[in-house]
């Protein structure tokens, strides 16, 4: 044990420090966050004696990340998350669990709520001490504590009826008012599965700029959409027969499909369009021309190069008076 200047003592130690009593029974519990341990140090406090908490490698510390990186997003609206937020569990502990989340509303007294959840990653560390951390938070009213370890790529959870850990199914999932969405175990110890959970959370959440960016994007789509829905207007009226008329609408048809879900994918689909209406009228395409076609990124000409490829005598009057990227 690593001794300080603030070490606790035992009642009647001869010696200069804080000192510990026993409590009684009719004492009640110091708040949650009344101090053992210095804050913004890395020294906590476990049943009076002095824990020092060391810095992390990976993947112990990649765990960490990824932890806090899903749960944060999980978070519901009235919660807080916290990253080793310090808590007075006992008079003898005094110690911070690796992520927690609490509700963000004080308590009568105006200070911070107890935790509700709370998080430990164990790699190295005996798991003597996350449980023993496990039940005197639980003691002291934590609704749920999970831990993960990081060698054996699982998840517990602490049971209060065998007071001990309960192993979490790979494939199951974490339900809990303080969560926007059922957290998926498997997001928590595969940082593949974490992009996609914290992706459909932050939907949940329906975070403005999320909101903004699918609104835009429907909007481009639909405008995409009307264009080349007057592009296919034109192409039908173009003096070629049925079978012509046919695989016009075959082509735009499909490009207007594509173009409603991938905005990324408007200029492919425009010089695909472009292509296959000039090579159903039976009007050859130069390779010059079709680099140019291919080398444009412009939606809006390539729009307009569509309407021309419609009723155009040849390829080089569609790209008329353009200039290709170099």
């Amino acid at each position: 044990m690593r001794r300080h200047e603030h070490v606790l003592l035992a009642p009647g130690a001869d010696a200069s420090g804080r000192t510990l009593q026993a409590p009684s029974s009719g004492r009640a519990r110091p708040h949650v966050d009344d101090r053992l341990a210095p804050p913004e140090t890395r020294v906590e406090y476990l049943d009076g004696a002095e824990l020092f908490a060391a810095p992390a490698d990976a993947p112990h510390a990649t765990q960490h990340f990824d932890l806090t990186y899903v749960l944060g997003a999980h978070v519901a609206a009235g919660y807080r998350g916290a990253v080793d937020m310090l808590t007075r569990a006992d008079y003898g502990s005094d110690y911070a669990p690796d992520a927690s989340v609490f509700s963000q509303k004080p308590d009568r007294g105006g200070h911070r709520r107890l935790e509700e959840l709370a998080f430990e990653v164990s790699d190295k560390q005996a798991l003597a001490v996350p449980t023993s951390k496990a039940r005197r938070l639980i003691d002291r009213g934590v609704r749920r504590v999970f831990c993960i370890l990081v060698k054996q790529r699982r998840v517990l959870e602490w049971s209060r009826e065998t007071d001990g850990w309960q192993p979490l199914a790979k494939d199951a999932v974490i339900e809990d008012r303080c969560l926007v969405l059922p957290l998926p175990i498997q997001a928590l110890l595969d940082a593949t599965s974490s992009d996609d959970a914290v992706a459909r959370a932050l939907l949940e959440k329906r975070v403005p700029a999320l909101e903004a960016a699918l609104a835009e994007g429907e909007a481009r789509g639909a405008a995409l959409g009307a264009a080349l829905g007057e592009a296919l207007g034109e192409a039908r009226g173009e003096a070629r027969g049925v079978a012509l008329g046919e695989a016009r609408g075959a082509a735009l048809g499909e490009a207007l499909g594509e173009a409603r879900g991938a905005l990324l994918g408007e200029v492919r689909m425009a010089q695909e369009a472009i292509a296959t209406v000039l090579q159903a009228r039976g009007v050859v395409v130069p390779a010059k021309v079709a680099r140019t076609i291919a080398g444009c990124d412009d939606p809006t000409q390539l729009r307009r190069w569509l309407k021309r490829a419609a009723t155009a005598a040849t390829a080089a009057e569609v790209v008329a008076g353009s200039r290709r990227k170099r």
